[in-house]
């Protein structure tokens, strides 16, 4: 088959670029969006831009929910695809679209019961209180759309067929920044909608790019050929296998989050803020290495299972060099222009204030994020999840949430950030040491 051959012997550097770039461009885009929709709920005023800052959490978990089961049933794809197991590549698919419905209809019954609470659990603002849950309810209650969507856009990614996945993110992302303005300020004749217009604008866009990543799937991928749905729990295991522990690990990071933001509140609702600010403009330093990543795993995967280890390690060696280089740029921009960024959302003198020195200190542990999730990556191409778990249960839960406790309670907040890189430093060394003594090896003797 044509991607079989063309991930078998294409020269690696070329391969990755061009799997990896498209998904990158379209990370980027979606970063935009997050940007852009962030910029427009600051015109509303801080507290709907604090409030939305506090959904971060709950969007990063269903959306990682989504993209977690994406990465087991690509991986999983990708070395059928090695194997030259077609009818296995369509029942990953098959599968992986049930698991879609069943975790939609979870986060229907959350949207209904928690999101009160869980607003109510970090601020006693009614204002931002009441932001956030029109907000977040809508969203979480049509997250459906973004399982199918990242589902399409997996199995497009797994048979190589990265620009089609491009389009799909992409119109979605569009549709988004579009609608965003005219249905929060109510354009053209429309009712003015604040934050409520915000959300239904977000899963307008999540629909209308499922459907279109259908349609290609449909008429441009022929390695997936799905014929409906269906539960096969050995497939649906070993989905889970690989990409629960990838769920786990964003779940984490939403919960670090959360308790990152009870921590900052402590000292005002704009700490909560500056947080917020920083996690939406550093994604475009970390969205294109996500998207690397993305066009790295089904590379690793197709060439394990092809036996063909010295592809797979260049394509590592490469891609580490890579996230490197976007980390540089990054880690510029944040020291140079952090003023500017920070005017992206209209910030206040005390936002501004708060989020420079953030911003700063946060930004020089961008050179040791980026390795470690390259090296996570790795691990979930090679089946083991639960090593990325490890490194990022390290990282976050044991190094990055009782360093920023401790630090806060010295009363001085600029402290308080200085626990990100002293974090994704601990976590580096373990990475590391893990990619020396388990990928590597464990590539190197399967031949």
């Amino acid at each position: 088959m044509e991607t079989e051959n063309k991930m078998g012997t294409m020269d690696t550097g070329r391969l990755l670029f061009q799997m990896s770039l498209p998904i990158m461009l379209s990370m980027l885009i979606q970063a935009l969006y997050n940007i852009i929709d962030s910029y427009f709920v600051s015109q509303i005023n801080e507290a709907a831009f604090t409030a939305v800052s506090m959904a971060f959490p709950i969007q990063n978990t269903f959306v990682g929910l989504a993209v977690g089961t994406g990465v087991g049933a690509k991986a999983l794809m990708s070395r059928a695809l090695g194997e030259k197991n077609q009818e296995k590549v369509s029942k990953i698919g098959e599968n992986a679209l049930s698991l879609a419905i069943f975790h939609g209809f979870l986060l229907f019954l959350v949207a209904i019961f928690l999101i009160g609470p869980y607003f109510r659990s970090q601020t006693d603002s009614a204002q931002i209180i009441s932001y956030g849950i029109e907000y977040t309810r809508l969203v979480t209650m049509a997250a459906i759309g973004i399982f199918f969507q990242i589902a399409f856009e997996g199995f497009l990614q797994a048979t190589g067929r990265t620009k089609l996945s491009m389009y799909a993110q992409i119109f979605g992302a569009v549709i988004n920044i579009i609608l965003d303005p005219i249905l929060i300020f109510g354009l053209f004749g429309l009712p003015q909608m604040g934050v409520k217009g915000a959300a239904l604008a977000t899963i307008i866009g999540q629909v209308l790019g499922a459907i279109l990543g259908f349609v290609l799937n449909k008429k441009k991928n022929p390695e997936v050929k799905l014929k409906g749905l269906d539960l096969d729990f050995k497939i649906i295991a070993d989905i889970y296998k690989i990409g629960i522990p990838s769920v786990i690990l964003i779940t984490m990071t939403s919960m670090v989050i959360y308790l990152l933001n009870i921590i900052l509140g402590k000292f005002s609702s704009t700490a909560v803020a500056a947080l917020g600010a920083y996690y939406k403009i550093q994604s475009f330093v970390f969205m294109p290495v996500f998207g690397l990543n993305n066009g790295m795993v089904p590379i690793i995967a197709y060439n394990y299972g092809a036996r063909k280890p010295q592809r797979a390690l260049k394509t590592i060696s490469l891609a580490i060099k890579t996230a490197l280089v976007v980390a540089l740029i990054g880690f510029l921009i944040f020291q140079i222009f952090p003023h500017r960024l920070l005017q992206i959302f209209n910030a206040s003198d005390e936002l501004l204030e708060i989020g420079i020195p953030a911003i700063r200190i946060i930004s020089t542990s961008f050179f040791f994020v980026v390795i470690n999730f390259v090296s996570n990556a790795v691990f979930q191409a090679l089946g083991n999840g639960v090593l990325a778990l490890a490194t990022s249960l390290l990282r976050q839960v044991l190094s990055l949430l009782p360093a920023a406790y401790f630090l806060s309670l010295t009363g001085n907040l600029n402290l308080i950030w200085l626990a990100f890189p002293l974090s994704e430093f601990i976590g580096l060394v373990f990475s590391l040491y893990k990619l020396k003594t388990y990928a590597f090896e464990k590539i190197s003797n399967h031949i």
